[in-house]
């Protein structure tokens, strides 16, 4: 292997690995911690994402977990593309940050459904198509008002999205692969979905509605 390549894939290997530690920050439990003082894992679901901060500490909260979810998935993907690491490499740190986020090593191996994190990714890879998911995770939570099914939806749109825009067929690919994570962490939401027990946003837990 030349040497401009062993060294482009050091980086990369050390990024995907700052990538995970990364997205193994705990946002949604440090945040409710801090700003309300309660541990959002005793809680509604029991998840450290942003549907269930909302639930169990309110809107503010809940808007700084979503944002800093996203940025761990945007921001080693940003780096990578500044670091001009190859189109796999990218790939391989945004699976990296969403890995984090879903089994994180500061939490022992749980986590979060790394909903948040796959779109800080793919807004990293291919901002016009994650917008349009962000406009159907709109429309879907509007009409349902279920989180899971309206995250779920939204990395569904992805991967037909990005093949109808002309994307090569990698980043569809890759998207499936999201989508596939994303239906994993999900599996007993989907359950709860099709028996109709499912929690809707609006519930709330003893926490903060503000």
């Amino acid at each position: 292997m030349p040497t401009q390549a062993m060294e482009s894939w050091s980086v990369a290997l050390l990024l995907i690995a700052g990538a995970y530690l990364a997205g193994s920050i705990p946002f949604g439990l440090l945040i409710t911690r801090l700003v309300r003082g309660i541990d959002v894992r005793l809680h509604g679901s029991g998840n450290i994402g942003t549907a269930n901060v909302f639930r169990a500490a309110g809107r503010g909260p809940a808007a700084l977990t979503l944002l800093a979810d996203a940025l761990k998935g945007l921001l080693p993907v940003l780096a990578g593309s500044a670091l001009d690491l190859p189109l796999i490499a990218l790939f391989m740190v945004g699976l990296a940050a969403i890995a984090g986020h879903n089994w994180s090593i500061f939490l022992r191996g749980r986590g979060g459904k790394g909903v948040a994190t796959s779109l800080g990714v793919v807004l990293g890879l291919a901002p016009i198509p994650a917008l349009i998911a962000i406009g159907v995770w709109a429309v879907a939570i509007v009409a349902s008002r279920y989180a899971s099914l309206a995250s779920l939806l939204m990395i569904a749109s992805l991967p037909p999205v990005l093949a109808l825009m002309g994307y090569a067929d990698a980043y569809w690919i890759f998207a499936l692969a999201v989508l596939a994570l994303a239906i994993y962490r999900h599996r007993a939401n989907i359950l709860r979905l099709l028996g109709g027990t499912e929690l809707k946003i609006s519930t709330t837990f003893g926490g903060h509605a503000d």
